[in-house]
């Protein structure tokens, strides 16, 4: 059967780069065994999720190459979550418990202080109907936790092999809160039931959820998808991603000039066992991605990364690939194709591509330090139409006239020309500059 994978964002800000590292892994996963991939927005915090995060959401996985196959909004299945909820009541496993923040707090402080776990004792479930009444009218409302079965919780992760976690060890979860919401836990288990997930591929700090869904599967008599827990990204000092990290936003990387497939490849590639490199889209990289293969060590993320990625991805660009970028940036559409052919090895970003435009129409004002050379060097300019051999024509005769050759020679030719002392070669350069600005600047003219 094909797989069917999700990733499921919550629209509370802008996805950075650690969320799309699953987002990928799942699409990947989802290309790669003709699967499916669904986008589920977990938005039942509605304090906090706005239709702006969901608009970028959908906006920043567009620009990484994800088009979801089914779009769903969890606040839209209420209905779902209410019905599980009285079934788990029904049962036995979803049960009121009314103690405070406050309270659970206290009791969690004298737990360490005997040194013993910090586990939720179950107190409420020895309270009589009598004393489960007087709370609620002393106006307390209760929240409903769900009751794990003692034991350990297995199964084969895709990523960490054989896994396992003592249920006996962990508190009995907050299911449903006192107003009556939802937390993430069972929402995403009757999701992934209801939609036939069969795949749910996400980050290692679910290891201990996954061990309470399985058992909230087992109770709601669905069944249990395949699970696969894969290291998280970090910065490159090792500090956590979060979404305050707005440089390290999708959009903040886009703004920034960075190109889907270095952002992508970086993501997913950082901490496995594939080189990372760059990569031209999905298709190829879903070709290196093996969930097998994935380390176990955290993936130090570093930015820095994406500059060489970046600039290995523009240098392969064709002028027709970046024609409308380039148009944007008011490049004359005209000469765009012998423009960025001449360019392109120097960017690292497209937009790179401004500045050496800038240079090409100018003004740029000259630097020359022997007027005498330079005028000789304008007295030789041949007649237009200039094309990719003038400039080893031009440069001959200068040599010749001059007696100057290699740095000496071409050195302050460039710095006459564009008023910087590197740069693209001059020779697909200089006839997009013309003779009459050449020889404007040769005279020390800004032109």
């Amino acid at each position: 059967m094909a797989p069917v994978v999700r990733f499921a964002p919550s629209p509370t800000g802008f996805l950075h780069i650690g969320n799309a590292r699953p987002a990928l892994l799942n699409a990947l996963y989802a290309r790669r065994e003709r699967g499916r991939f669904v986008l589920r927005l977990d938005d039942t915090d509605t304090a906090r999720s706005t239709a702006e995060f969901a608009a970028a959401i959908d906006e920043d996985l567009g620009w990484l190459g994800i088009v979801p196959d089914r779009r769903v909004r969890q606040s839209d299945r209420i209905a779902l979550y209410d019905e599980a909820a009285e079934r788990l009541r029904r049962a036995g496993r979803l049960y009121p418990a009314y103690e405070t923040p406050d309270e659970l707090e206290r009791r969690r402080r004298r737990q360490l202080g005997r040194g013993q776990p910090p586990i939720y004792d179950r107190a409420a479930l020895r309270l009589s109907e009598a004393e489960r009444a007087a709370l609620e009218a002393e106006g307390r409302r209760p929240h409903w936790r769900f009751r794990l079965d003692p034991g350990p919780v297995t199964w084969t992760d895709l990523v960490r092999g054989e896994c396992h976690v003592d249920a006996g060890s962990l508190s009995d979860p907050v299911l449903v809160r006192e107003d009556g919401s939802y937390l993430y836990t069972l929402p995403s288990v009757v999701d992934d039931a209801e939609m036939g997930i069969t795949h749910v591929i996400r980050g290692e700090d679910h290891v201990t959820n996954t061990a309470v869904q399985i058992q909230i599967f087992s109770a709601l008599g669905a069944p249990i998808p395949v699970f696969a827990h894969h290291n998280l990204l970090t910065t490159a000092s090792g500090e956590g991603l979060s979404k305050r990290l707005g440089h390290l936003s999708l959009r903040g990387l886009r703004a920034a000039g960075f190109e889907p497939g270095a952002v992508a490849s970086l993501a997913v590639l950082t901490g496995s066992a594939e080189a990372v490199r760059p990569v031209a889209d999905l298709d190829e990289l879903a070709g290196l991605v093996d969930l097998a293969h994935v380390s176990r060590a955290p993936a130090k993320f570093d930015e820095h990364e994406l500059e060489p990625l970046n600039a290995r991805l523009v240098h392969a660009m064709d002028a027709a690939e970046v024609a409308p970028r380039l148009a944007a940036l008011g490049i004359d559409p005209a000469v765009a194709a012998p423009f960025w052919a001449a360019v392109r090895a120097n960017l690292v970003r497209v937009s790179d591509a401004a500045e050496w435009w800038r240079v090409v129409r100018g003004p740029v004002t000259p630097a020359i330090a022997d007027p005498a050379f330079a005028a000789q060097a304008a007295a030789l300019l041949p007649p237009e139409p200039w094309d990719g051999a003038t400039w080893k024509g031009w440069t001959e005769a200068v040599k010749a006239g001059s007696g100057l050759k290699g740095k000496a020679l071409f050195l302050p030719l460039r710095l006459a020309l564009t008023g910087l002392d590197h740069g693209p070669d001059l020779a697909g350069l200089l006839p997009l500059i013309g003779r009459a600005r050449a020889e404007a600047r040769l005279r020390g003219e800004a032109a």
